[in-house]
């Protein structure tokens, strides 16, 4: 087994909700600070160990590749599965893994909108005990709203600026073992149908991560992401 670790991105949005942006261009390659978005990505999966990334392309896939290349200028080697009709999330990711040395024992996995800090090392170190076929990142809620606190006589005791709620979510961040590949649809979402049958079998572990994380869904996300690398409130691989 080589020391290659490997990385598979979903990177072929459209990005509808951040249109007109999105019109010319796929939603990872929409710029944050000069950079796109999948740009902090991949400085991230840099400096956690990936050497190699596969960019799972489809809306104006070719973007992606002619900005990254073979992947030498950003420290890593590039590979790209371009999809020639929607194959969805799952069947994106069980193409791509095609792409993936067969004796690889553990590959990452990303939406290619997603932006974090997180280290892969405590991830890994719970892949490996809990003997998973899969785990995903999960960060706090957040709210979209001011959170208003006071006491049991009614008084405001204090106001929380967009925190965070008593939940959970997907981080979009998973560690794949390499032979989920028989496990993930043709044609479909890996959540609706690869995931709710690793649950079944108990084969689907939880890190609950409070790093830095964040998802460009909105104007709204792509602007606070921005203001928030540009003063330094958030720190990334590469900025």
């Amino acid at each position: 087994m080589s020391n290659r670790f490997f990385a598979l991105t979903i990177a072929g949005g459209r990005g509808e909700r951040l249109r007109p942006l999105t019109d010319n261009r796929p939603k990872p390659m929409v710029e944050i600070n000069n950079n796109p978005i999948i740009a902090y990505q991949i400085d991230w999966m840099r400096s956690q160990g990936v050497t190699d990334v596969v960019f799972l392309c489809g809306y104006k896939g070719e973007m992606i590749q002619d900005y990254f290349g073979d992947g030498s200028e950003y420290g890593i080697t590039a590979h790209y599965s371009f999809e020639e009709s929607p194959l969805g999330r799952g069947g994106a990711i069980k193409r791509g893994l095609s792409q993936v040395p067969a004796d690889t024992k553990n590959v990452l996995v990303t939406n290619g909108d997603i932006i974090t800090n997180q280290p892969l090392a405590p991830i890994a170190e719970l892949h490996a005990s809990s003997g998973a076929m899969g785990t995903m990142m999960l960060v706090p809620y957040p709210s979209q709203y001011g959170v208003v606190e006071s006491n049991d006589q009614g008084v405001v005791t204090q106001f929380i600026e967009k925190g965070s709620l008593p939940f959970w979510i997907n981080a979009g961040v998973y560690l794949f073992d390499r032979k989920i590949e028989s496990l993930l649809p043709d044609i479909g979402d890996h959540e609706t149908t690869t995931f709710q049958d690793l649950v079944k079998q108990g084969k689907l572990s939880a890190f609950q991560s409070t790093m830095a994380w964040t998802t460009i869904d909105s104007p709204k996300d792509l602007s606070d992401v921005t203001d928030k690398i540009r003063e330094g409130r958030l720190v990334l691989a590469g900025t």
